[in-house]
């Protein structure tokens, strides 16, 4: 089983900064790409970021040059620094990893895990 455990939520003021963390535990073989979604009360869950497995990142354009996401693969872990918070940033805030398994010596299934959700708040 895999486990996928968020930290680093909180309560901040607009303009302030707030890392997120990530840690994925259990048995698998390695992780690829991982991922940081946000939703919002009233609002569908949006991909915020993603980074690949050699550490290309790629953001959706309203935290482009405001939130950075990083990875530690030794420490199975994925990051998302989030500076010049703003309001519209509140959300729970979701990380998931695509994770390689082995059911066999020819099977390594790959499958989606998710954290459980940290909330993030900004204040005006």
């Amino acid at each position: 089983q895999v486990q996928l455990v968020e930290s680093g939520g909180g309560l901040v003021q607009a303009g302030g900064s707030l890392r997120l963390g990530c840690v994925a535990s259990g048995s698998f073989l390695s992780i690829n790409g991982m991922e940081w979604h946000r939703q919002a009360p009233g609002k569908q869950r949006e991909l915020v970021a993603t980074i690949t497995g050699s550490g290309f990142a790629n953001y959706v354009d309203s935290v482009k040059g405001r939130f950075t996401i990083s990875r530690d693969n030794a420490k199975k872990a994925v990051y998302l620094q989030m500076n010049s918070l703003e309001p519209e940033d509140t959300a729970v805030y979701y990380c998931s990893a695509n994770v390689v398994t082995r059911i066999s010596s020819t099977q390594f299934p790959v499958q989606r895990y998710w954290g459980q959700g940290t909330q993030v708040t900004v204040s005006s």
